[in-house]
């Protein structure tokens, strides 16, 4: 318990899956929770969760696409709760389509979600780290931005950008004692991975060594060492959490 306390957190994505998971672990470890995501419902049954165990949080509608969304996200966060510390883009949404297949439009869709939403989340977070003399962004990659993905172009195209540019922003701030790192989970039963699950799990218990997939907690865990001063030495770093699939 402590290990993020009086730490403040923006986390992305936060009404489902991992996102919710890492909400909840990160607000019983002390951290204040500023969740964001566009499914309004789900992210307040979220926090309220947090806040009848005890913990800190609100609870904020926000497309992370849009640029004005985030710097009211942003100013909340500081209003509230006085600073930015940690960051984690967890945000996105998947795409099952091959390269000529592809419809621009999706394209564009799935870069400005998974991609252009965590260089605005860094954009404006930064800035607010700096003034507090450090922090940390976990940007949520996939073992899909490391390895080829039959029939996921737009979506392993994004998140193998995300991976280097999250090497680039730690490059770019290490000197200010902001740290940078990716995270890439594997198969993470989640609600937006379930519908694909069921009509390829021959092909996902292929690839996954172990003999169970993962569930959010486990990527949650990972994300929460990297935001805590445990991790203080790790910048540019990628955290596979892959059940063994990239140890192929």
């Amino acid at each position: 318990m402590g290990r993020l306390s009086g730490k403040v957190a923006i986390i992305t994505g936060a009404a489902l899956g991992m996102g919710a998971a890492e909400a909840k672990l990160f607000a019983r470890e002390g951290a204040k929770v500023v969740a964001t995501d566009i499914k309004d419902d789900e992210l307040q049954q979220v926090v309220q969760e947090i806040i009848k165990d005890g913990g800190e949080a609100i609870g904020l509608r926000h497309n992370v696409a849009s640029e004005d969304e985030w710097k009211a996200v942003v100013q909340e966060a500081v209003t509230r709760f006085g600073k930015v510390d940690v960051l984690v883009n967890n945000a996105g949404i998947s795409s099952t389509k091959n390269i000529i297949d592809i419809e621009i439009s999706e394209w564009n869709r799935v870069m400005d979600i998974n991609l252009t939403g965590c260089v605005l989340g860094m954009k404006y977070c930064i800035p607010e780290m700096q003034k507090a003399g450090a922090g940390s962004v976990v940007n949520i990659s996939s073992i899909g931005g490391i390895v080829g993905m039959a029939g996921s172009s737009p979506y392993t195209a994004a998140k193998g950008a995300l991976r280097a540019l999250s090497k680039s922003a730690a490059v770019e701030h290490a000197k200010q004692n902001i740290r940078v790192n990716s995270v890439h989970p594997g198969i993470i039963v989640t609600p937006m991975t379930e519908p694909s699950m069921k009509d390829a799990m021959p092909y996902y218990q292929t690839f996954t060594q172990l003999p169970y997939f993962g569930k959010p907690e486990d990527v949650a865990y990972g994300v929460l060492f990297l935001a805590s001063d445990e991790a203080r030495f790790m910048t540019g770093s990628e955290l596979v959490i892959d059940g063994g699939w990239t140890a192929l």
